[in-house]
C-alpha cells in the first residue's frame, strides 16, 4: 500500500511476483487504509450493530433487568467496537458517529425508538439512573489510546521507534490530514513527547 498524495505508485516483487498495489487491506481484522481510520471506524460500527441486532430477543424482554443487560451489551457489542481502538486517528466526523452508534445503543437498553421524541440528554439521565455513572464511548476511547500513548513513550522497543521517529522533509502547506499523534496534544493540551498521566478509570464504561 502507498500513501501518497501524487498517486504515484511503485513496482515492488517478490520471488520475481510482482505485488499488487492497493489504497487499503484487512490485516489481524483491522482494515488499513491510506485514507487514515475512518474505514475501520464504520466497519467496526457496522459490526457492532449487526451484533446488537442479534440480540433483540433480550431487548424486547423487558422483565430482565437494566443491570443485567448492560452485560452482553458490554461484552458482545462494545468488545466489538472498541478492538484495536488505540490505533485510531480521531476527527470531528468520526467522534460524530461514535457518539450516533452509542446513542443507538443506549436507545435498545432503555427500550426507547426515536419515535418517542425523547433527547439525547434524556437518554443519558436515565441510563445514568438504571445502572449508575459510567464512562461514556468516545472517552473510554481516548482513555485506552493516551494510556497506550504512555506505554509506548516509556518504553524503548520499536514501537516508540515508529511513533517518534521523523523522516525527511516537510508536510505540504495546504490542509493537511490529522495524524495518530495530533490527537494526543489535543486531548492533553501537551505537546508530544511529554510525559501523560492517564488515571484509571474508577467508573462502570464500556472497558
Amino acid at each position: 500500500m502507498t500513501n501518497n498524495t501524487n498517486g504515484f505508485s511503485t513496482d515492488i516483487r517478490v520471488n520475481g511476483e510482482k505485488l499488487d498495489c492497493v489504497n487499503r487491506f484487512k490485516y489481524l481484522g483491522a482494515i488499513i487504509a491510506d485514507e487514515g481510520s475512518k474505514p475501520e471506524i464504520l466497519a467496526r460500527i457496522a459490526q457492532a450493530t449487526a451484533a446488537l441486532t442479534k440480540l433483540k430477543t433480550i431487548w424486547n424482554d423487558r422483565n430482565i433487568a437494566l443491570s443485567s443487560m448492560i452485560r452482553p451489551m458490554r461484552s458482545l457489542v462494545m468488545s466489538i467496537f472498541l478492538c484495536a481502538c488505540e490505533s485510531w486517528t480521531l476527527t470531528a466526523d468520526t467522534e460524530r458517529r461514535i457518539q450516533a452508534m452509542e446513542m443507538r445503543c443506549l436507545r435498545k437498553l432503555l427500550g426507547i425508538t426515536y419515535r418517542d421524541q425523547i433527547s439525547k440528554e434524556e437518554v443519558r439521565n436515565r441510563t445514568r439512573q438504571a445502572i449508575g455513572p459510567h464512562e461514556d464511548l468516545f472517552s473510554t476511547i481516548k482513555r485506552r489510546k493516551l494510556k497506550w500513548y504512555g506505554q509506548v513513550t516509556r518504553s524503548s522497543g520499536l514501537a516508540k521507534t515508529i511513533l517518534q521517529g521523523r523522516v525527511q522533509g516537510g508536510r505540504r502547506r495546504s490542509r493537511q490530514k490529522k495524524r495518530w499523534e495530533d490527537n494526543i496534544p489535543e486531548w492533553t493540551g501537551r505537546t508530544l513527547g511529554a510525559a501523560v498521566v492517564v488515571p484509571d478509570s474508577t467508573s462502570t464504561g464500556f472497558v
